[in-house]
C-alpha cells in the first residue's frame, strides 16, 4: 500500500507539475493548448505514443514492466511492480503519475530514450486521469458521425449547410463575412489561377 509520506509526495509533484504546465489554483494561465476536457485521441495518445510505446507497447521484446499503454485492459491492470499502471481518477495510486513525477532513476520516460515530458505533457496526462482516463478507440476505427449544425445571427447569409460552420466561426472571432465578389474578380480568380493570366475582354463579356 502506498505511503502517506509517498502520497503527500506525489500531490506536491502534481502541484509543482500544473504550476509548471500554466495551471495555478482554479485559474488557469493562458495557455492555447491547455483543454478543459482531456480528449484521449486528441491529447493523451500522442504523447503515449511518441513517449511511451517504445517500451509499453505493441513490441512484445522491447516491452518492459509487463504491462501496455496501448491497451486499455494492461494499462489499467496490473503491472510487474504489482501497482496499476492506471487508476481512473485516483492520480495518487496510478504508477504512471508517480514515474512521470518521479526526479530519482524511476522517471518515466528514462533519460536514455531523450524524449522527456514537458510540464503541459504531464498536466494533460495527470487531468486525464483525474477526469477518468477515459479511453477512445483509434479514430479511424470511429465511425464519422455528421454533426449538428450551430446556431448564427444571421441566416440569411446562408446557402448551404458548410455555411453555417464558417458564419459561426466568423462570429467567434468577432469577424464578418465579406460582401460577395462581383462577376469579373471571380472570372479574373479563375483564368489567374488556370492560366496565370488575365481573361480577356471577350471572356468577360461572355461570362
Amino acid at each position: 500500500m502506498i505511503s502517506r509520506l509517498l502520497k503527500a509526495t506525489i500531490r506536491f509533484s502534481i502541484s509543482v507539475a500544473l504550476i509548471g504546465a500554466g495551471v495555478v489554483g482554479e485559474a488557469t494561465v493562458a495557455r492555447s493548448e491547455s483543454p478543459a476536457t482531456i480528449d484521449f485521441n486528441a491529447h493523451v495518445r500522442p504523447i503515449l505514443s511518441d513517449k511511451c510505446f517504445a517500451c509499453h507497447g505493441p513490441d512484445e521484446a522491447e516491452r518492459q514492466g509487463g504491462f501496455r499503454l496501448d491497451k486499455k485492459e494492461s494499462a489499467l491492470g496490473e503491472a510487474d511492480s504489482g501497482r496499476q499502471p492506471i487508476v481512473p481518477g485516483d492520480v495518487e495510486s496510478s504508477e504512471l503519475v508517480t514515474r512521470i513525477l518521479s526526479e530519482e532513476d524511476d522517471r518515466m520516460p528514462p533519460a536514455e530514450t531523450n524524449k522527456p515530458l514537458d510540464p503541459e505533457e504531464r498536466s494533460l496526462l495527470i487531468a486525464w486521469i483525474e477526469q477518468g482516463a477515459q479511453w477512445q478507440p483509434h479514430w479511424s476505427l470511429v465511425s464519422p458521425q455528421r454533426p449538428s449544425l450551430p446556431a448564427v445571427d444571421n441566416p440569411h447569409w446562408l446557402q448551404n449547410e458548410i455555411d453555417h460552420f464558417i458564419l459561426a466561426r466568423l462570429q467567434r472571432e468577432g469577424l464578418q463575412p465579406s460582401v460577395p465578389a462581383a462577376k469579373q474578380t471571380l472570372l479574373r480568380r479563375v483564368t489567374f489561377d488556370l492560366t496565370g493570366l488575365p481573361p480577356t475582354p471577350k471572356e468577360l463579356d461572355t461570362f
